[in-house]
């Protein structure tokens, strides 16, 4: 017979809080309990397990280095934890209630009026909760277990993801619609790109680096100035700023009333792949993978 521990489920939820705030009333606040109460709980922890797991000096909270080891054990419990009580929710149908999803910025205002009522239809008791984010942040989310999946471009970094592929997304060229090269026909290499002036969107977007790659070969000049979004990506190129390269899923939305032209470029076109990703293991993978048929004919539909 295993021995009861000396621990629970409610102080590792604790010591996380603290750890994540680095302050013991704000960590009381986002568990909803009073700060003396947690302040025992920890203290209590901490005896049992015979670690000072904090230090609390005029600089406020720091985690030692024991402490950090634990807390670092301590997210993985609740996360096993938490998918242990959701797969049990899950055996009745689980695809049937709350669902947290991710997605991408330069992928949601283009994807999810198809995709929304294609899950409505082929999942009705679904309830998708729908986070937009950058890439980074999202695949941090996946694997602190706060998303259940994520749709992404594959040429972005997913650490240990797993992902199931819904479709590539070629770039088109997207210049001022008065710029010479606006009226020439036909796909445009993008070695005739040498001494333009690049347009991209600001660190942290996943589409900026996949630019970036695309026009490695051309002896263009990137500005100094970055977007925070595709909608202000394109009134920039609209104004003569420069040229820039589109997802071809955000060219109908985003060119519709700019002054821009669009040209495909050769064969084979840069692309970017589109993919619901998972954490490596998930009791949700064959779920996912029923989700992601889905989503992929919603790419289909609108690429």
């Amino acid at each position: 017979m295993a021995l009861p521990l000396p621990l629970t489920l409610r102080q590792l939820q604790y010591v996380l809080a603290v750890a994540e705030t680095l302050n013991f009333r704000r960590a009381a606040e986002a568990c909803a309990v009073a700060q003396p109460a947690l302040s025992a709980q920890i203290a209590a922890l901490e005896a049992a397990l015979g670690v000072r797991i904090f230090e609390r000096g005029r600089g406020g909270v720091v985690v030692t280095p024991a402490g950090a080891a634990l807390v670092a054990r301590a997210r993985g419990i609740l996360l096993a934890s938490g998918e242990l009580v959701q797969e049990a929710r899950s055996r009745q149908d689980p695809l049937a209630g709350p669902l947290r999803l991710g997605i991408i910025p330069t992928l949601a205002p283009y994807l999810l009026p198809e995709l929304a009522p294609r899950l409505r239809r082929a999942f009705p008791a679904l309830v998708p909760q729908w986070l937009e984010e950058r890439t980074p942040v999202l695949v941090r989310s996946l694997q602190e277990g706060h998303l259940d999946a994520a749709l992404l471009a594959v040429e972005a970094e997913l650490e240990d993801l797993e992902w199931f592929p819904l479709g590539k997304d070629p770039f088109l060229l997207t210049l001022p619609e008065a710029h010479p090269l606006a009226r020439e026909r036909g796909p445009f290499p993008l070695e005739r790109l040498d001494g333009e002036r690049l347009l991209l969107l600001e660190d942290g977007h996943c589409l900026r680096d996949q630019a970036l790659a695309a026009c490695s070969r051309s002896r263009i000049e990137e500005l100094g100035y970055r977007a925070t979004s595709l909608p202000t990506l394109v009134q920039m190129v609209a104004s003569g700023l420069g040229v820039t390269l589109l997802p071809r899923l955000a060219v109908p939305t985003e060119t519709a009333r700019a002054a821009v032209a669009v040209r495909p470029l050769v064969d084979p076109p840069p692309f970017r792949t589109l993919a619901l990703a998972w954490r490596a293991g998930s009791y949700l993978k064959p779920a996912t993978e029923r989700l992601a048929e889905v989503m992929k004919g919603a790419v289909e539909a609108v690429a």
